[in-house]
């Protein structure tokens, strides 16, 4: 999820890469296309035949054939009708529940969004990227009787959240613009922003510490988000609180003071 890290920018990786001997390489590009199956699997959110994800990759059927078999054979995969289609099994899950077990982030994140769920009776997330998409990693959801919810780990492009204004918020404009698909600047409703604008929004925000927003894919919340920061000072997440647009103005400012004072103790673990 570390949008600053490009391993091609380094010489030695690319010299690595030249010189694996070809069974290795072979490997390699075997890994490559197993992972480009979990994501085309996640990206459609749905079952999809094994010649369909040969098609959306633009790699061979037969290779793509091979690949599930194997990831089946391993239960990564699982098959999911009669007719063919594969989704991603429950060793899959395993792996996530490993993963926020043991990553501090998360689980002090998930004490945090227990209490700003507690103290102000909305909806907590706590957010990050995911490449060139947000994600909510993790939410508490609140006790009030109408609920509030959001999909976890569903992609959503960056400008269309109020917490993807300081998620790129250590970024210039022109990587900005790089990282953003271009059809992500356009809104719901058809409205649209710039990447020069959408910095500036970001810049703002990363100055005041916080940005707020009405939903802009519904009509009737509003949503808050602060910065949680990494040990090198960077964007690294957010702790976020979707509310009520009335109960948003009533309390816009206690829930700001909510979040930024429970985000502080992650700061550096994100």
């Amino acid at each position: 999820m570390n949008i600053y890290t490009n391993l091609d920018a380094f010489p030695q990786a690319n010299w690595t890469k030249m010189t694996l001997p070809p069974a290795e390489r072979r490997r390699e590009r075997g890994l490559d296309r197993a992972l480009d199956i979990f994501e085309a699997l996640r990206a459609a959110q749905r079952p999809l035949r094994p010649n369909e994800i040969a098609s959306q990759l633009g790699a061979p059927r037969s290779t793509v054939h091979d690949l599930v078999r194997t990831l089946i054979e391993r239960r990564y995969l699982e098959r999911a009708d009669a007719d063919g289609r594969v989704f991603l099994a429950r060793r899959v899950y395993l792996l996530g529940v490993a993963y926020a077990e043991t990553d501090q982030g998360l689980v002090r994140a998930e004490s945090a969004l227990r209490r700003v769920a507690a103290e102000t009776g909305e909806l907590a997330q706590y957010c990050g990227l995911d490449g060139n998409k947000y994600v909510v990693l993790r939410q508490h959801e609140s006790a009030r009787p109408f609920r509030i919810s959001a999909d976890t780990g569903h992609p959503v492009p960056i400008p269309w959240t109020a917490s993807g204004r300081l998620l790129i918020s250590d970024l210039n404009v022109d990587k900005i613009a790089a990282l953003i698909p271009a059809e992500d600047f356009v809104f719901p409703d058809g409205s649209r922003t710039s990447p020069a604008d959408f910095a500036e929004e970001a810049y703002r925000a990363r100055a005041a510490g916080h940005y707020t927003c009405d939903s802009v894919m519904d009509s009737f919340t509003h949503c808050f988000a602060v910065p949680v920061l990494s040990d090198a000072g960077r964007v690294a997440a957010t702790l976020c609180l979707v509310a009520p647009l009335d109960d948003a103005r009533r309390n816009h400012a206690h829930y700001l003071e909510c979040l930024k004072r429970l985000a502080e103790p992650l700061h550096g673990h994100a």
